[in-house]
């Protein structure tokens, strides 16, 4: 590795969209594990080959193909929640990595485009599947990835150390949660799924008549 790297330098390099696809919690976290030669700098698909080339002229070594296994480089995407469907289980806001959700529990979501990196985790834990992802609309200036705007990364990259330093000072209670109280949560979310469901159906008998 070229002198003077830092896990700082390397971590710049990344577009911090905190999508876990390289295999850790965070591109911070990834950046240590390249800087100490635990990782290849090619598991990043956001960054796609923008990054693994800026990575490899960093640490010294030949750029070579994205990984496989971490999934495609694509297009910008920002996520979107249809608050007509949303139920409020706040599961999308405890997986978001950068804050972009808003919202309680039992009232409509919503989410902050300009924040949204895209990220996906949000995806997985919706019950009623009311999340969609939308291209982003092109970025125009000097970025080292297309489409994506520095100051957005840099800003993603401060919200989730926000968000770390939060969680780690909060409360006892929040992570010694019961078992019996994720019960009851979890059974909050099926009951709302299934008053949804049947009101769509209603609907959608009245509609057809």
């Amino acid at each position: 590795m070229n002198p003077g790297v830092s896990i700082a330098a390397i971590d710049a390099l990344l577009p911090q969209t905190q999508c876990t696809k390289c295999g850790y919690p965070s591109c911070l976290d990834y950046a240590r594990e390249i800087f100490e030669g635990t990782s290849d700098i090619n598991r990043c698909p956001p960054g796609g080959a923008h990054s693994i080339n800026a990575l490899a002229d960093l640490v010294g070594m030949p750029a070579k193909p994205l990984d496989p296994s971490c999934g495609q480089s694509g297009g910008w995407v920002y996520a979107r929640i249809n608050e007509v469907e949303c139920i409020g289980c706040t599961l999308c806001i405890a997986a978001c990595p950068v804050d972009a959700i808003v919202g309680s529990g039992k009232l409509m979501h919503t989410i902050i485009q300009d924040e949204c990196t895209g990220c996906e985790l949000c995806l997985p834990p919706c019950p009623v599947d009311c999340i969609t992802l939308l291209p982003c609309a092109p970025f125009e200036g000097p970025t080292p990835w297309p489409d994506l705007a520095p100051e957005k990364a840099d800003r993603a990259r401060s919200r989730v150390a926000s968000r770390k330093e939060r969680l780690s000072t909060r409360t006892p209670d929040g992570v010694s949660t019961a078992p019996a109280t994720l019960a009851g949560r979890r059974a909050e979310i099926e009951a709302s799924v299934k008053r949804r469901r049947k009101q769509r159906q209603r609907a959608d008998s009245s509609s057809s008549q």
